[in-house]
């Protein structure tokens, strides 16, 4: 497979190369942006595409196309990184991404529009699996604990700034600028990452499993269109349901089997005898599941019951975003100075059980400050877990399997993103049309037929007794999606308990240094002179 790797400037520790690493730091830092952003900017833009392009009963295509291509292609890039080398590897996913964009940014019709969205979406999913393994590269696990809350930083300005940003750029520049503004970005970071990073170089001399990719990619794309087209598309019981759960189930269990029979596996089965890696991968499904669910409803139900502005809705998370950034800075601040992690799966997973039923009580009567302090308490929660996640899974495995171990915990967290906002909207929707009928009649459930979410120019023309009713249905809607948020969230607090507190590689000699798991070394033999 790849050489050993070896490092320039091994008897250098990773304290006297600051500069270098920040620079590499925040062209990683860009190009996680560019691929937090994207989505969030195209979602606000979407309404004028269709005006100008037509085809609006493909529109859940263009969102789709993106998420499925992402989901099938993260395990590739970070296999591929482990065999090639990941600067190569890395900034290909790059150049990828940005012809999409740019693609994107030209198409003519819908249908031009959703296959490049695809080629976007297929180079996407090596941005957030390439950043990460290459932090993984550079900055041993004690250490990395320092750059949690630059990381938790770019994630809580992704999220607040992507519906602004996607208002702003559609409205005075056209909505093709939403794609647009990814190349300038890009370009800076391409040539930043070209220069300034240099990683040891690796030869392959295994094969490219392809079967193993091919079985992999199926197996997703069915999960992922069982929850986007369940209950929505088609109904959960429908025959073409049904076949893509066989589909899906078929491919995965062939994909675990031809896993241990394949000399160079895409995902190295052994990886999940690390019971903490394996215990990071559920926590990480389940953080995703929660916190995507959250950020679907939480602006709805402040836009709905509670009359926010539909401009500002990234405003609206604020508070559990703000307290997601403060968190996670402490947990890495603590980790690193201390490299004790495991109190923060544990307290982050209870804290998150907490907000989501705290979530789950709110009503028509609910003030903002009420909600604003439950969705802090989630995001005390989140900080707590979504770094120490990956931190952990890749301190549970060798570094000739960084890239590996990086997609997969990034996969989970998408499988958990797809399912969570499936299984949530999917319970939120049916009491929404329940409580309709039972307190709007027939024009309440004609109401909410077509959709279970109205927009503020669709609620305000309401009668005033169906507007009540539907905040009423909000309510009732957002109180089931959050309990069953906190129900699947208690997994992780079981999860958490069992984590295994391992010495974090490159945290200097401990005592006899057992336990320190596989491929354990020092900080300066992983960081590389750049």
């Amino acid at each position: 497979m790849a050489d050993t790797q070896t490092d320039a400037g091994a008897g250098e520790p990773a304290e006297k190369q600051p500069r270098s690493v920040r620079v590499v730091l925040l062209a990683l830092m860009i190009t996680m942006m560019l691929a937090m952003l994207d989505n969030m900017i195209v979602g606000t833009a979407m309404p004028t595409i269709v005006g100008e392009l037509g085809g609006l009963e493909h529109l859940s295509w263009v969102v789709t196309a993106y998420t499925l291509a992402t989901a099938a292609s993260t395990p590739l890039w970070g296999k591929l990184g482990d065999m090639y080398g990941r600067k190569g590897i890395f900034m290909s996913s790059i150049v990828l991404f940005l012809i999409g964009s740019a693609l994107s940014g030209m198409a003519q019709d819908m249908g031009q529009l959703i296959g490049f969205r695809a080629v976007q979406g297929l180079g996407a999913g090596g941005l957030m699996v390439g950043v990460m393994a290459i932090i993984g590269d550079l900055i041993p696990p004690r250490e990395r604990g320092k750059y949690q809350g630059m990381m938790a930083g770019v994630m809580a300005l992704a999220m607040i700034g992507g519906p602004l940003i996607g208002g702003t750029i559609t409205d005075h520049w056209g909505w093709r600028w939403a794609f647009y503004i990814n190349l300038p970005l890009g370009v800076v970071a391409l040539a930043a990452i070209s220069v300034v990073l240099h990683l040891p170089n690796k030869r392959a001399q295994a094969r490219i499993d392809y079967l193993g990719a091919g079985l992999l990619t199926v197996g997703i794309t069915s999960i992922v269109l069982v929850t986007t087209w369940g209950g929505t598309e088609y109904a959960w019981t429908s025959a073409r349901i049904m076949e893509l759960i066989g589909i899906g189930v078929a491919a995965l269990v062939g994909f675990v089997f031809w896993q241990t029979k394949a000399p160079e596996p895409v995902v190295p089965l052994h990886i999940f005898r690390s019971r903490n890696f394996t215990l990071m991968s559920v926590i990480g499904f389940i953080t995703g599941f929660v916190m995507f669910g959250a950020t679907l409803f939480l602006p709805l139900y402040q836009q709905s019951v509670q009359g926010a502005s539909a401009t500002n809705s990234g405003l609206l998370l604020l508070p559990m975003l703000g307290a997601m950034l403060v968190t996670s800075m402490v947990a890495g601040r603590v980790t690193t100075n201390t490299g004790r992690y495991k109190v923060f799966p544990v307290v982050g997973s209870v804290l998150m059980v907490v907000g989501l039923y705290l979530l789950s009580t709110m009503d028509t009567g609910t003030s903002r400050f009420a909600s604003g302090v439950f969705m802090a308490v989630v995001g005390l929660g989140m900080g707590c877990l979504m770094q120490i996640t990956m931190l952990v899974a890749q301190n549970s495995v060798e570094m000739k399997d960084m890239g590996v171990a990086s997609s997969s915990t990034t996969l989970f967290r998408t499988l958990g993103s797809s399912f969570g906002v499936a299984i949530m909207g999917a319970l939120f929707n049916n009491r929404v049309q329940e409580v309709m009928v039972e307190r709007g009649g027939a024009l309440g459930s004609k109401v909410t037929e077509q959709s279970a979410q109205l927009d503020a120019a669709s609620l305000a023309k309401l009668p005033e007794a169906v507007r009540e009713a539907y905040q009423h249905a909000v309510s009732a809607g957002t109180h089931s999606a959050f309990l069953l948020g906190a129900v699947v969230a208690v997994s992780a607090v079981v999860a958490a308990v069992f984590v295994k507190e391992v010495p974090l590689k490159g945290a200097g000699p401990e005592k006899g240094d057992e336990g320190a798991g596989p491929g354990s070394v020092r900080a300066s033999s992983v960081v590389e002179a750049v």
